[in-house]
């Protein structure tokens, strides 16, 4: 057998043991439940013991797992410690990152920074990939990604608040001129939104009250697109009320093309986060592209 093939066994009995059940452990290591057990009863035959006694309620350690699985987590921290002494002995961070980010913000405001760190580190090579599809980090083989909004897979990755992208609704001064221009939520209703969405669903508008509350107004919406650069264009062509990020919509609303309706008091804001998959030690590459989206994202969201 590959020694490969042993350590993949040997770590996933560990994650095994520490999530407490196979299906956390799968979910933390972008496996199937299936899987982590059959890598278990491999290592199990292998072994010729029991590692685990099974009943439908739990899972309990024999003695022999007991033992085995401490000497386990000894040698996978002296080989994590012997890839992180290795790799932050490095004077510069080198190697290829592969990077995923949002269509338009990643553009605009991801982008310029990774550029920059692959500037200033000449061995480091970074790879960007552009789409507001929500990839499978660990599946696709992405060393790092930023995120829009609530994270939905964190039990699997870590993360890192870069800052948050405060919002606002706009449209063009010729819709307004006659459609009205809308100052409360109940206002809203009846106008016509450009809304951002997918496969006939997209988010609802949350708007604050005189109060404070938040409030969900009835807006209808004919125009429903994936790309945030298309609604600012469709917006700026009079089609309805739009909701942007103030980063994107700062420039029309300097040029004319498009009026504030409601500014970022009156929104919600969307957290953005850069996250990565949960490992043992963070290569050098990686941690200082997290540390560099840190230090610049925030200016550039203005936020």
């Amino acid at each position: 057998m590959a020694m490969n093939d042993r350590l993949t066994g040997i770590d996933t009995f560990v994650q095994a043991v520490d999530a407490g059940s196979f299906a956390l452990a799968a979910e933390r290591l972008g496996l199937t439940r299936s899987a982590v057990g059959k890598a278990v009863a491999r290592l199990e035959r292998r072994l010729g013991t029991r590692l685990f006694q099974r009943t439908t309620r739990q899972q309990s350690l024999t003695e022999d797992g007991q033992a085995y699985y401490e000497r386990c987590v000894r040698a996978l921290a002296e080989l994590d410690a012997a890839a992180a002494a290795f790799d932050s002995g490095r004077r510069e961070p080198a190697g290829r990152l592969r990077v995923s980010v949002p269509l338009l913000f990643g553009r605009h405001c991801v982008a310029p920074v990774l550029a920059g760190l692959a500037e200033k580190y000449p061995k480091l090579q970074v790879e960007i990939s552009f789409s507001d599809r929500v990839v499978d980090l660990v599946e696709e083989g992405f060393d790092l990604a930023v995120r829009i909004g609530p994270l939905r897979d964190s039990a699997t990755l870590a993360a890192r608040r870069l800052g948050s992208q405060a919002m606002g609704i706009c449209a063009a001064p010729a819709y307004l001129a006659r459609r009205g221009t809308p100052r409360t939520p109940a206002e809203f209703e009846g106008h016509t939104a450009i809304v951002y969405g997918l496969n006939g669903s997209s988010a609802q508008w949350r708007i604050r009250d005189e109060s404070g509350a938040l409030q969900e107004p009835v807006i209808a919406s004919r125009l429903r697109l994936d790309d945030v650069q298309a609604i600012a264009d469709a917006a700026v062509a009079g089609h309805g009320l739009a909701w942007l990020p103030c980063w994107l919509m700062a420039r029309y609303l300097a040029s004319g093309e498009l009026v504030l309706v409601t500014g970022s008091r009156n929104t919600v804001a969307a957290d953005v986060h850069a996250v990565w998959p949960q490992s043992r030690y963070l290569p050098t590459r990686t941690r200082v592209a997290i540390d560099g989206l840190v230090e610049k994202v925030a200016g550039v969201l203005g936020a």
